[in-house]
């Protein structure tokens, strides 16, 4: 059994629950950071619709992204971190600084905790936001290779937060990190099963198609990944040699319009989508609306931009198999309705 200790920041989050389910399942010993220690119980309550197994592995610290405070002690003694944490907003900030300035100070407190304690590697989680977006619209497939231009107009708060966290890092790791180590992981739209209530925006999507408050389907498309292999995928470049300063983007396959998910749910909830609309919202309709809706506003520039993406790097460099996004979907819609969620 391995008895490497490995921290996870921000457990109450989707992703992170899973890369702790997997690291335990896996006999790593566990520490994850809340920011309140009376979140704790909601943590194990998670874990235990997720039936994983060695709980008395995992262990907690409370550190914020806002403060120096509490992240030399969480690290301590840690071969290994996986900094998952950072804010994703239902709803745009009042002020981009409100997601940018966390995400990016956040990273670098936990790098700067992570190389004083002699951690051996970080692996970040980024996002397709820092690849895909501020460019004009092309066939090829983004890889990693490719950065958001934070400059272009349209480019929401949360791409340039996550852009210039990541940027951020690899600055660090390259003029500060001493000896530790960085990967990154940049995932699509992450979807799967949730084991609670604090689940993802993207779970949220979801969860609006099935209770039927999405009537009709803007016109946009984006890549999809399921969030078992975006922490399994975390899990490959935290112990691989070859993943030692290198991205890594996590997307199942081709991309999808949200009416491919609608009609994913469709096939597969049965009784459960029969709200879940049929159609698509024309696109000067979305305009319209975007005029009045902050929301609307940041769907707007993508209407009809499907943007690929290519999994290549991570299945040759990593071994790594992703499920379908056609599992991706229906198992989220599962989760959402074993866990008494869903409106009916």
């Amino acid at each position: 059994m391995n008895q490497d200790f490995v921290l996870v920041t921000g457990g109450t989050g989707f992703v992170a629950i899973h890369c702790i389910d997997q690291l335990l399942r896996a006999g790593y010993n566990v520490r994850t950071t809340v920011r309140s220690l009376t979140r704790e119980a909601e943590v194990r309550d998670m874990l235990k619709n997720a039936g994983t197994l060695r709980q008395e592995a995992l262990t907690f610290a409370e550190a914020n992204l806002t403060h120096d405070r509490g992240w030399p002690e969480a690290v301590i003694g840690c071969r290994f971190v996986l900094h998952v944490a950072s804010p994703f907003p239902a709803s745009a900030p009042k002020h981009e600084d409100d997601l940018i300035t966390p995400a990016r100070e956040g990273a670098l407190r936990v790098l700067r905790a992570a190389r004083d304690a002699g951690v051996e590697r970080v692996v970040l989680t980024s996002s397709f936001a820092a690849i895909g977006y501020g460019h004009k619209p092309q066939t090829a497939p983004f890889d990693e290779t490719t950065w958001t231009n934070v400059d272009a107009p349209g480019v929401s708060a949360y791409a340039k937060s996550k852009t210039l966290a990541e940027l951020a890092a690899w600055d660090f790791i390259k003029h500060e990190g001493g000896n530790l180590e960085l990967s990154v992981v940049n995932p699509v739209g992450v979807f799967g099963p949730t084991f609670g209530s604090d689940y993802s925006t993207s779970i949220l999507i979801i969860h609006r198609l099935l209770d039927g408050a999405v009537p009709v389907c803007p016109r946009i498309g984006f890549g999809a990944v399921d969030v078992r292999d975006v922490a399994d995928l975390h899990l490959r470049a935290m112990t691989n040699p070859a993943a030692r300063g290198e991205r890594f983007l996590a997307v199942a396959g081709k991309s999808i319009s949200l009416l491919d998910v609608a009609g994913v749910l469709k096939t597969h909830m049965g009784a459960l989508a029969h709200r879940v609309p049929t159609r698509e919202l024309p696109d000067w309709v979305v305009r319209v609306f975007a005029l009045f809706i902050p929301d609307m506003k940041a769907i707007a520039p993508e209407l009809g931009n499907r943007k690929n993406v290519s999994n290549e790097k991570a299945k040759r460099v990593l071994d790594w198999v992703p499920r379908s996004n056609e599992e991706a979907i229906t198992a989220s819609g599962e989760s959402l309705a074993r866990l008494g969620l869903l409106k009916n």
